[in-house]
């Protein structure tokens, strides 16, 4: 890009309502993280939140960069793909290790310790 170039008004608002939609769906799962009460409510509301919130502000930059450049902008895919992929394998690492505790017998069955503290 040499200079500022206008996107459109059909492609700024569909830019802006992905984005929106994105920061919405984080914040989302952020208040589910602070509103469930067990740890294993709580981990999953992040998980989706923030899987769906970054593929949402992705794909605004997809649309907003391949109309400012005229061409296909596609390296956010490598991005989204990463996202995709480490998440759900953080999510059940941390389940298998909570599971795991709790059938150790160092949790209450609600993924907490029995002193109330996550740790």
């Amino acid at each position: 890009m040499t200079g500022v170039n206008d996107p459109g008004l059909a492609v700024a608002l569909i830019t802006a309502m992905l984005v929106v939609a994105g920061a919405a769906l984080t914040l989302v799962g952020a208040l589910g993280l602070l509103r469930l009460k067990t740890f294993y409510e709580r981990v999953h509301a992040p998980t989706m939140g923030s899987t769906l919130g970054s593929g949402c502000v992705l794909l605004a930059s997809i649309v907003l960069f391949s109309a400012l450049e005229s061409r296909p902008v596609l390296h956010e895919i490598a991005i989204g793909v990463f996202v995709t992929l480490t998440t759900p394998v953080t999510f059940m690492l941390l389940m298998r290790a909570a599971m795991q505790r709790d059938r150790i017998g160092g949790g209450d069955g609600r993924g907490e310790t029995p002193n109330g503290d996550d740790g």
